[in-house]
């Protein structure tokens, strides 16, 4: 008999909104995610972690916490082997930005335990991805493990944030339309398996973002971000890999920080640009200046100039770029430009959106 559907590995509870932190206790006493009677491991980080510490606590007595250093692959092993010396416990809770909640899901792999995620910041589509992305002695690796079961983002707490984490979320966002375009190209020329499911959803999370009316301050608009990242992570589950929210741009993202690793801007900025510079190389005109109208309106880059980045430095970047993930078919390895190719196309790209 043919299998008719499929199971889609996704958290059992994933609540966005504003006060979502109040009902913590009440997420975490859920029977498929901790026992009346368990006990809970809390990362977090030493800054912002420890004023939400005092906030919780109260509400989670019988939790232990434990202050995670930074976002290493050190830092992720160390933590799973506290929480393995500490005793037993139903459940990791990752609570904070990126750098704690991966180095949450690379422990609660290690210790075998499900996560829950409780982001503090929407700076990425990480938080809800099947990977953790973590700073080694290489420089930086992603590492495979479980989706988290449960993923609670107060907007209250975002809002609290600082304002760059939003923006760079929504650039994160928006390359996603690029990635899903590569992907199809990919399909075309290389006969590579497109997951439309993965893809409808990657693109659709994107698409939301770019076209919400809202800005960075608004409920509503962090919502709809919000649920975007979520959806991309699952989006990433399903496929497999990161190929519906990595093409081009991520491309170019992880050229900047190779190449220039004291100066890089943030994850979203960075693919956030280089979304905008893929949609204009592949032909879509209209859609990159689309694009970067609306990462303006949001605040974010859309010229190297404005991350403090020279013509001849973000030529270099574009050129380096397909280096950085070998096997990966995107736009940049499909035009295989030159040097002065890559310079033509920057200035028909600066111009046509308007520098």
């Amino acid at each position: 008999m043919p299998v008719l559907t499929r199971l889609i590995p996704s958290p059992v509870v994933v609540d966005i909104r504003p006060g979502a932190l109040d009902d913590l206790a009440g997420v975490l006493a859920d029977q498929r995610i901790c026992s009346s009677t368990g006990k809970l491991a809390i990362a977090i980080s030493g800054g912002s972690g420890a004023v939400l510490r005092e906030r919780l606590m109260p509400s989670l007595g019988g939790a232990e916490w434990f202050e995670v250093g930074g976002g290493t692959l050190d830092d992720a092993i160390k933590l799973g082997e506290d929480i393995r010396k500490s005793g037993r416990y139903d459940a990791v809770v990752g609570l904070g930005g990126g750098k704690i909640i991966d180095c949450a899901k690379f422990a609660a792999a290690r210790v075998g335990l499900p996560l829950v995620a409780v982001a503090t910041n929407l700076s990425h589509d990480g938080l809800c991805s099947p990977v953790a992305t973590l700073d080694n002695d290489a420089g930086r690796g992603s590492y495979g493990v479980p989706n988290p079961i449960a993923v609670v983002i107060d907007l209250d707490v975002i809002r609290e944030a600082p304002v760059r984490f939003v923006r760079s979320g929504i650039g994160d966002a928006l390359s996603n339309i690029s990635a899903i375009r590569d992907w199809e190209l990919a399909a075309r020329e290389r006969g590579e398996d497109i997951d439309g499911l993965a893809a409808a959803m990657a693109r659709q999370a994107g698409e939301a973002v770019l076209r919400h009316p809202g800005g960075v301050g608004d409920d509503g608009f962090l919502q709809v971000l919000a649920e975007g990242l979520v959806l991309t992570g699952i989006a990433m589950s399903i496929s497999g890999d990161s190929r519906p929210a990595s093409g081009a741009c991520h491309e170019i993202n992880h050229a900047f920080d190779l190449l220039y690793p004291k100066r890089a801007a943030s994850h979203g900025e960075q693919c956030g640009l280089g979304a905008a510079f893929a949609m204009h190389l592949r032909g879509a005109h209209e859609e990159s200046a689309f694009m970067a109208q609306v990462l303006r309106r949001h605040g974010l880059p859309v010229l190297p100039e404005e991350i403090g980045f020279t013509v001849d430095e973000f030529v270099k970047v574009v050129e380096f770029a397909p280096q950085t993930r070998p096997g990966r078919y995107t736009i940049l390895e499909h035009l295989d430009l030159s040097t002065d190719q890559i310079r033509d196309a920057y200035a028909d790209y600066a111009k046509a959106i308007g520098s």
